[in-house]
């Protein structure tokens, strides 16, 4: 998943004069756990649907209650940092992330629905507190002209989390041999029963698995000797309200349609491309798949890192938006495997979105910045959203069609990028 920025500004932090490598390296397996996690969704859903007979838009409140944490916790979880502190935040987010891991237990052994989404909200709370913690932390782990490299190589990582918890997951949880629909509807109360029991076993030992290693992970990382970040005053007086800055409240938006559309597609990949007309695979084998799109997404990070350098983040920007508005339209209007390449494809092109409008957004906020950032950090509920309306739409006019909602998407990201490779206009001045 993307990166975010907690309450502290990394601008207003006391930072050391080299990186420190070991507590770099440290932390950057927190990336890689918390975007092997966010990943394992796109499994879930599939998975779930199946056992529970959900409709698409029921199916989507697994990703409604995920990403809905991120509005609820980020504010809370900034103040917590003030409070505690960036190390104590980070075991704190993998102790709970470790419990929501746990509760998938019994909310397979009931089987219920509702349990799983309790313990998703949980599980998110968890990796809300180890985003707005880990992220700032790793900007001002050392000097401020290599903050950029540090939170690209760290992506990096959690672009590697996503790429393998879709094999992961279709090897552990999507093993056992589905059953048809109308077989299942056909099954007396018991033999749901029994069958949902058995369905929803096969996600007890991967999260268990997970809970175990979160847990030796926040002890580690309580034991380890991270170096102390105190936060110090901004200089300077702050004069302006964050809303007073346009670029900053539609790139708010931006963050909002962006996770909104990367989720919503990533969700929908295992049903999609199992189609009889898309893929026609089976949902083993599509859960494979994604490993692609996100793999793209972590390839895209290092060739983007590099042309950033050269080329202005605006137009880098709106061009990967542009064509991944293309390539979901190619998907949308074909059929086979020109539909299923096209959509895996905008992975690739949505790897540099979230730091580039993140980065233009919060530009010129000076002593404001932390706050701007924390209005970031709460757009991320639009993989909340999105993604329930593209389950509404889908059971409305077909999973193919239902994709030109975050189409729409990136044809507003374009809008912003290119409006912002423009000065500010309408916004206080900024130094």
């Amino acid at each position: 998943m993307p990166i975010a920025n907690s309450n502290v500004s990394p601008a207003a932090a006391a930072v050391p004069a080299t990186t420190d490598k070991p507590a770099m390296a440290m932390v950057t397996t927190l990336f890689f756990m918390w975007g092997f996690l966010t990943c394992l969704n796109d499994i879930l859903i599939p998975h779930l649907k199946a056992i529970f007979d959900l409709s698409y838009a029921k199916a989507m409140l697994i990703q409604f209650s995920f990403f809905g944490a991120y509005f609820v916790f980020a504010f809370p979880s900034g103040k917590l940092i003030e409070w505690i502190g960036y190390k104590k935040a980070m075991v704190g987010g993998l102790l709970t992330m470790g419990l929501g891991a746990l509760l998938f237990v019994p909310a397979a052994s009931a089987p219920s629905f509702a349990l799983f989404l309790a313990a998703l909200i949980i599980l998110a709370a968890g990796i809300t507190l180890l985003q707005v913690s880990a992220n700032p932390y790793v900007a001002v782990l050392g000097p401020e002209r290599t903050a950029s490299s540090r939170l690209n190589l760290t992506q990096a990582f959690n672009s590697l989390g996503t790429t393998l918890a879709p094999w992961f997951g279709s090897l552990l949880i999507l093993s056992g041999a589905p059953v048809a629909m109308d077989v299942v509807r056909g099954m007396s109360t018991d033999q749901l029963q029994a069958y949902r029991l058995q369905q929803a076993s096969s996600v007890k030992l991967p999260y268990v698995g997970l809970a175990i290693a979160l847990l030796v992970l926040g002890l580690v990382i309580a034991n380890f000797k991270l170096p102390v970040i105190t936060a110090v005053e901004p200089h300077g007086k702050i004069h302006d309200s964050i809303w007073k800055y346009p670029r900053l409240v539609m790139g708010a938006i931006g963050i909002f349609v962006y996770v909104g559309a990367e989720v919503a597609i990533g969700s929908m990949l295992v049903n999609y491309m199992s189609q009889p007309n898309v893929g026609n695979i089976s949902i083993q084998l599509a859960a494979k798949f994604v490993s692609l799109y996100w793999g793209g997404a972590m390839i895209g990070r290092f060739i983007g890192s590099a042309v950033l350098q050269k080329v202005r983040t605006g137009t880098v920007l709106g061009l990967s938006a542009l064509t991944a508005f293309l390539l979901v339209t190619i998907s949308m209007l074909s059929f086979g495997h020109l539909a299923m390449w096209s959509i895996l494809l905008v992975g690739f092109f949505n790897s540099t979105m979230f730091p580039s409008i993140f980065t233009l957004s919060i530009e010129g906020l000076g002593p404001l910045t932390g706050k701007g950032s924390a209005v970031l950090v709460c757009a991320i509920v639009g993989g909340a959203i999105i993604p329930e309306l593209q389950g509404v739409l889908a059971d409305r006019i077909g999973i193919h069609h239902a994709f030109i909602l975050p189409a729409l998407c990136y044809l507003y990201i374009a809008s912003f990028a290119f409006k912002s490779n423009k000065p500010h206009s309408g916004a206080p001045a900024h130094s």
